[in-house]
């Protein structure tokens, strides 16, 4: 059976400022997916990471459906009414387009979508990350696809053994999707070379070079481009199918014990250590932690399971005390150097109308002549 898995995420309200959607709100959001979608979708589920509400849904009508984009978009103005009528902060911050023109791509809620003929046994990964870019899973794609060090499938199985490709986008092109194919493990040195740069270069998905089928699937919006100015950060979602032609769910995971370094934290404009969290978390310490969460389903003619979630383990307890060393070195320089994002992607107003301000007080020395710039 050939289903689709869409999952549509976005900040519409917040109680406290950046910590977590309301109870009500993430009531009104579950409500009304169920009932839009009696007649839409197979099966759905509503959860939250951060202050950003997920909706994960399952039906037959393909990617970018009109029919169940428009389901998301209304329900996120239902819950936006919600957040407005209980004074939650940011109300339907996420929804930067006044009407819906067929999906809602490029309208301001993160979108990751994958089509496939369901195998006996099909289980898949949900990410949904918080106070953050799309960017953030650059590192972990990489090394579960692409690196035997942490994915020893790669040459212990021969079904992943051929390889992946990798389709990254250029995502400060705002003319339209700029993408690039790129196979692993011949084009390693041209994909790092990409990835590294997490702010411009994000992997869109990628597919098993064995037999084409889809893996991996990665929202690539970014707010700024669509809005022209600061009004949060991307918050982005990921699809992973796993096991089987895929890396094992072990392999998928085991990146997020680094706790990479990504952009984020407070007003957006920040670097700090991705931290592993289980579901349902909120954020806190400097409007974060940047935070990811996983949740692990199976999937038969689109009903899906009840969540497993890998994250919340003793052994993750270990992880996330050294992901919060790490974040709390870095914060202790403040806005000097790395610890704050370089001037061409700070998203905040406040300080790129201060450098306005002073480029025309900069003055040319000439020896010892002073020349007005």
């Amino acid at each position: 059976m050939k289903i689709t898995l869409s999952v549509i995420k976005a900040d519409i309200g917040s109680i406290g400022g950046h910590i977590r959607p309301s109870a009500q709100l993430v009531e009104e959001v579950r409500s009304k997916v169920r009932d839009l979608g009696k007649n839409l979708l197979i099966d759905s589920y509503i959860g939250y990471t951060g202050d950003d509400i997920a909706i994960l849904m399952t039906h037959t009508g393909g990617v970018l459906n009109e029919k169940v984009h428009k389901l998301a978009w209304d329900t996120f103005l239902a819950g936006t009414e919600v957040a407005k009528a209980q004074g939650l902060y940011g109300a339907g911050q996420d929804l930067l387009k006044d009407s819906f023109s067929g999906n809602v791509k490029g309208m301001g809620p993160a979108v990751a979508e994958i089509s496939f003929e369901e195998r006996p046994n099909e289980p898949f990964l949900l990410f949904a990350a918080d106070k953050t870019d799309p960017g953030a899973y650059n590192l972990p794609c990489y090394l579960a696809f692409a690196d035997p060090m942490f994915s020893a499938g790669l040459i212990l199985s021969p079904k992943i053994g051929t390889g992946f490709t990798f389709r990254i986008m250029d995502v400060e092109n705002t003319e339209g999707d700029r993408v690039i194919d790129l196979s692993a493990p011949e084009d390693l040195y041209d994909i790092a070379a990409l990835l590294r740069d997490q702010e411009r270069f994000v992997v869109e998905s990628i597919r098993s070079r064995a037999t084409g089928e889809i893996a991996v699937s990665v929202s690539t919006t970014r707010l700024h481009n669509i809005a022209g100015k600061y009004t949060g950060k991307d918050d982005p979602v990921m699809l992973v199918r796993v096991q089987g032609n895929f890396p094992a769910t072990g392999e998928v995971l085991a990146p997020f014990t680094i706790g990479h370094y990504v952009a984020g934290f407070m007003r957006g404009s920040h670097h700090g250590a991705l931290m592993p969290v289980p579901r349902n978390t909120g954020t806190s310490f400097f409007d974060g932690p940047p935070i990811v969460s996983c949740l692990a389903f199976c999937v038969k003619n689109g009903k899906l399971t009840e969540p497993a979630d890998p994250f919340d383990h003793p052994y993750w307890e270990y992880v996330r005390t050294k992901v919060s060393a790490k974040s709390e070195d870095l914060r202790r320089q403040g806005f000097f150097g790395p610890a704050m994002l370089p001037y061409s992607e700070l998203e905040y107003g406040g300080i790129v109308e201060r450098l306005k301000k002073m480029d025309s007080k900069f003055k040319v020395l000439s020896g010892k002549e002073e020349v007005k710039a």
